[in-house]
């Protein structure tokens, strides 16, 4: 975070100055502040998700009730998206207004054990307010993006004075701060996302009481989504980051800017927690 704040203050005095840079943070905060506000039905509302009552799920109901008890925090709303894939996430802006949502596939795949791994992931996100982080993060490299764009259209406009082989020169370190710095931005965004999973993972493990739960989920949810694929239609980037699992398949170059740690790699984790596990 304070990594993204130097880029902000460097970029806003290279391409906007004071003002520009003031611009576009309240710009990208009233953008975010309305997303983190109105996110929970926002999210639902895009994937068709259903409120589901005790008696409809009642093994989902349970655990996720216990699991909150534990993690002392409020029973938050439960919802189900009927989907093949496998798959779930948490939403809400603060412990008190939260909601988790699975897929009928991971129903169908996760014994109990599993699920509770799963849900206490998603538990682990609600507590420690994951969605306000990655808001202010968003805020930030959206500020920066915003300077971005206007440096591009400052460029191209002339907007910008002074003797020709100065605002030659002007020009040529705007364009590249430009290009570089929201990049930058985005890398960092994106390496806050992943250590907030990675701090999902050891809570889940925690409130569910044994890590490899969670790492025999994570398993069969890779492979899972890998056999049957989100639709393109039914996906954005823009709400990849919340799944449990990146719902985005890709190649090497892709997961550089992925929301998610590689599966792998969080396993590995979990089954290194689990050695020393004593509960």
């Amino acid at each position: 975070m304070l990594i993204l704040t130097g880029i902000l203050i460097v970029a806003g005095g290279i391409i906007g100055g004071e003002q520009g840079m003031v611009i576009a943070l309240i710009f990208a905060a009233v953008m975010n502040i309305g997303t983190y506000w109105f996110s929970d039905k926002v999210v639902l509302s895009m994937y068709h998700a259903t409120p589901v009552t005790e008696a409809e799920y009642p093994k989902l109901y349970s655990i996720v009730r216990n699991l909150a008890v534990r993690g002392n925090i409020p029973t938050p709303k439960v919802y189900i998206v009927e989907e093949d894939t496998p798959n779930a996430f948490a939403t809400g802006r603060n412990p008190k207004h939260a909601a988790v949502c699975v897929t009928t596939g991971i129903m169908r795949i996760l014994n109990a054990d599993e699920l509770s791994g799963v849900i206490g992931h998603e538990l682990t996100h609600v507590k420690n307010r994951d969605i306000l982080i990655s808001s202010i993060a968003a805020t930030v490299a959206g500020a920066i993006s915003m300077l971005a764009w206007m440096a591009e259209w400052g460029a191209m406009l002339g907007g910008f004075g002074g003797r020709s082989d100065d605002r030659e020169g002007n020009i040529i370190g705007i364009i590249a701060m430009a290009i570089i710095a929201p990049l930058i931005a985005t890398l960092i965004q994106l390496a806050i996302s992943r250590q907030r999973e990675y701090a999902a993972d050891k809570g889940g493990a925690t409130l569910s009481g044994n890590p490899l739960y969670l790492a025999s989920a994570l398993n069969k949810l890779e492979a899972g989504n890998d056999e049957a694929p989100m639709q393109a239609n039914q996906m954005t980037n823009a709400t990849a980051h919340m799944f449990i699992v990146n719902p985005l398949r890709g190649g090497a170059f892709k997961s550089l800017f992925s929301t998610h740690p590689a599966t792998e790699a969080r396993i590995m984790r979990l089954r290194e927690m689990a050695k020393g596990w004593n509960r």
